[in-house]
């Protein structure tokens, strides 16, 4: 079944002062970060694309090969599907991205389907296309359908902000850190903004990466 759905400011407030009630360190960072961002956006084939479009360039290249997918027509599925190697590479996509937009336009995702299906569900659909790994399928469930209860272990600066904010000697492993973050459910993509509000500011007073 589907969970709670995070839809506005008042339901990341809730959360927040939900996980402030039941963990002190928690606590300390609400405190410390004040209200938490919204984080939702819309859901659906531009999203995901959007995420393989992004990984592992610079957000300047990023937007730049965005805006001419977007011109080319490229963020619907339909012409995507139909799109050449080479029209995709002309507009800047690697080869190996080319095919990942493909493989996605090609894998029929009922993208309204998966508003129903609960969380675990919606993320192996979404891993079963090449391409979309653990922590975009994790992200694209927290923002795009806004659950509740979702994290992403495997985030580095989530890793990194727990680390600080805990006191542990070195980043939690992604299986550590999913074991962790089991006492901040029902709420945990709430605690996961509460991190990344948290590695902000640790990062800006140690000069922290």
């Amino acid at each position: 079944m589907v969970g709670r759905i995070i839809q506005t400011d008042a339901c990341v407030s809730e959360g927040a002062r939900w996980l402030a009630a039941r963990d002190a360190r928690m606590a300390q960072a609400v405190t410390l970060c004040g209200p938490l961002p919204l984080r939702r956006q819309a859901d659906g084939f531009a999203a995901l694309l959007s995420a393989i479009v992004s990984q592992q360039v610079s957000v300047a290249s990023a937007n730049a090969i965005w805006a001419r997918l977007q011109a080319a027509g490229l963020t619907d599925p339909a012409v995507m599907a139909q799109a050449s190697d080479e029209s995709l590479r002309a507009v800047g996509l690697s080869r190996q991205k080319a095919r990942y937009g493909l493989a996605l336009a090609r894998a029929g995702i009922d993208f309204e389907g998966l508003r129903r299906l609960p969380d675990d569900q919606v993320i192996a659909t979404l891993v079963a296309v090449p391409g979309i790994g653990a922590w975009t399928a994790e992200i694209y469930a927290m923002f795009a359908l806004g659950r509740a209860d979702v994290f992403a272990p495997g985030d580095l600066a989530l890793q990194e902000a727990a680390r600080l904010l805990y006191g542990l000697e070195a980043r939690p492993t992604e299986k550590a850190f999913r074991a962790m973050a089991q006492v901040w459910s029902p709420w945990r993509s709430v605690a996961a903004r509460v991190l990344w509000a948290y590695y902000r500011v640790a990062r800006q007073r140690e000069g922290i990466r």
